[in-house]
């Protein structure tokens, strides 16, 4: 659960509780992570033929004050990576699937190429809010006929910054008690993954702010400062053809931020051939969502998602809303769904 607060206690309390709060799940939830795994992992960079560009938006707790919201942008492309077809593969033609299974029958491991790209984060919870940017490098090899294997690395800015008008206490502080010129400063930051993908699954493990770095509001009040601490990312998923306009894509995330416990997703995802599906999701120490999205065409592409908390923040949320936008630059195979990107 991600952390959030507006403070009216004594500032000792005060400072002691934000430093914990900074040693717990430090990066943003996303429920349609499966839609843009680019944004857990690097190694996804560049791993499409075309230029993927995602917008998202995501308001958790609706009517909880000072909730988290979190917006971000992602570009990624490959370098110089070829494919063997020659024409575009989706037509629409009444009746035909162009996703179907003689589609998944000729898939081809990915041949070796390179892949840059672009993450830029905003993220805000109560006072507290985090700007991020990254550059992303990823390769790409083929490892049997139908079995590919990419390694990523990113690298970057963070900068994490206190809106000392959001906290509150019961008698009159200093503020230098609560504030240091620390919070306003650019850290660096990287995060390293490995994707194993094919046409019929996937899995990988990525590790975000890989190196920790102390944090503190203060050096007068606080001698056990914070940490951002790394998060780790294991991910699976397996592609069942149900029929030939029908495909079940159920995939599972783990992840572990220390000193918290494990946190699993578990996550199904229905496709009726490469133009619409729905998907649903649950998350220990959560709640559940339902998702659903459209391929409007082959350089366009729209997701919602929806979160119903089982905390008890159930009482006083209407919910948690999340929509992510795409865009397919330079689809020169006409393709109206990712190949590789479930």
């Amino acid at each position: 659960m991600r952390f959030f607060t507006v403070i009216r206690v004594l500032p000792v309390i005060t400072s002691l509780l934000l430093g914990t709060l900074l040693q717990a799940q430090q990066k943003p939830e996303y429920t349609q992570y499966i839609l843009n795994n680019y944004i857990l992992n690097p190694a996804l960079t560049g791993i499409e033929n075309y230029t993927d560009v995602k917008i998202s938006h995501r308001h958790q707790w609706v009517g909880v004050q000072d909730a988290p919201i979190t917006t971000y942008l992602t570009i990624h492309g490959p370098l110089g990576k070829k494919d063997d077809r020659e024409t575009a593969t989706s037509f629409h033609k009444p009746g035909y699937n162009p996703r179907g299974r003689d589609y998944w029958d000729d898939y081809t491991a990915a041949r070796p190429h390179h892949g840059v790209g672009l993450q830029v984060l905003d993220d805000r919870t109560g006072p507290l809010s985090r700007f991020s940017a990254y550059a992303t490098y990823a390769y790409h090899l083929g490892l049997s006929p139908r079995t590919s294997l990419a390694l990523g690395f990113a690298a970057g800015i963070s900068q994490l910054n206190l809106d000392r008008s959001k906290l509150f206490f019961d008698v009159p502080v200093d503020p230098a008690v609560y504030s240091s010129g620390e919070l306003n400063k650019i850290k660096p930051d990287f995060g390293a993954g490995i994707w194993l993908y094919s046409a019929d699954y996937f899995m990988g493990f990525s590790a975000q702010q890989i190196i920790p770095q102390k944090i503190a509001f203060t050096d007068k009040i606080a001698p056990h400062p914070g940490k951002l601490v790394p998060h780790l990312f294991g991910q699976a998923g397996y592609r069942f053809l149900l029929d030939e306009d029908f495909n079940l894509i159920p995939s599972v995330m783990v992840k572990y931020v220390d000193p918290l416990p494990l946190q699993f997703d578990f996550s199904a995802k229905l496709q009726y051939q490469d133009f619409l599906w729905i998907g649903a999701n649950f998350r220990t120490y959560d709640g559940f969502s339902a998702m659903a999205g459209l391929n409007v065409s082959n350089t366009f592409n729209i997701g919602y998602s929806y979160d119903l908390t089982t905390s008890k923040l159930n009482t006083i949320s209407k919910g948690t809303h999340e929509i992510i936008i795409g865009f397919l630059i330079g689809n020169k195979y006409g393709d109206w769904c990712p190949k590789n990107i479930w």
